[in-house]
């Protein structure tokens, strides 16, 4: 371990797998909860096509990734406000209609670029002091809203029509909650990739799930199960030379069926049906 940690490329990685490890498993439970899984997927093939455009016009990808990451939840959240199109499928129309931008983008570098590929399948290793500086600051300014809002948003996870009638803007604050779901995805992007960081964000909280029915140790549960994949997945794929994003998501899939196996919800039912 101290002969890992010698290495700067390493630490950076580490440190990253941590801060993404924490946020997608606290913004998970809400997106778990609510039902809300697919937009994820939706926003980080937005996210991605924003990426493939900034290195078109050879300037900062995440400019763009945040751009397009937001602009596909505020055109999905105005079409399903104003009742013209559901929710899912507004997102279902623009996980397509992103994806083949992002294709459309690549069709026209003219030559390859491997960072691109490191957006869309994950390189944890090679993260930059610079992006590190950004997942921190991204990362701490999502968790502070997140935690300034707790209450509200706890409310409005499970009921988000008694929430209005309490007095709490529902809307505004489920509409704040998909904007920080956008930036979550953005942050781990270059850590996870868009095809996979989906899957981090929903897998340790469904995970968690299966411990709890509280809605704060459930968030506990997640943001352990997090780390521990993205920071065992870490020095998995560099002690056997393995793809980064891919083999945090495998962990993590795996620690989701053993706690599916050893959930006490599972035995309380296997108890009730004997």
């Amino acid at each position: 371990m101290s002969e890992v940690l010698a290495y700067s490329f390493m630490q950076r990685a580490l440190l990253s797998a941590i801060l993404i490890g924490i946020l997608c498993s606290v913004i998970g439970v809400y997106v778990v909860l609510r039902g809300i899984a697919f937009i994820g997927a939706g926003t980080a093939h937005a996210a991605f096509a924003g990426v493939t455009l900034g290195f078109l016009m050879n300037t900062n990808p995440l400019i763009f990734a945040i751009l397009f990451g937001l602009a596909t939840i505020w055109i999905t959240q105005y079409l399903s406000q104003r009742g013209d199109v559901k929710l899912d499928v507004s997102i279902g129309i623009f996980y397509t209609f992103t994806m083949a931008l992002a294709i459309f983008f690549l069709g026209l570098m003219r030559v390859y670029n491997a960072e691109v590929y490191g957006y869309l399948f994950g390189s944890i290793l090679s993260v930059t002091p610079h992006d590190l500086w950004v997942i921190a600051g991204l990362t701490l300014f999502v968790l502070l809203l997140i935690f300034a809002f707790y209450k509200e948003l706890h409310f409005l996870t499970f009921d988000q029509e008694m929430a209005e009638a309490s007095g709490i803007p529902a809307k505004r604050l489920f509409f704040l909650l998909l904007n920080l779901i956008a930036l979550t995805i953005v942050v781990s992007l270059k850590a996870v990739g868009a095809l996979l960081v989906f899957a981090l964000i929903i897998i340790p909280a469904a995970a968690a799930y299966q411990f709890t029915h509280s809605m704060r140790w459930m968030m506990i549960y997640s943001v352990a199960i997090g780390i521990t994949a993205s920071v065992g997945g870490v020095l998995l794929s560099y002690e056997f030379d393995l793809p980064s994003g891919a083999t945090i998501v495998l962990l993590a899939t795996a620690l989701f069926f053993l706690s599916v196996i050893f959930s006490p919800k599972r035995r309380k039912k296997v108890n009730l049906a004997v």
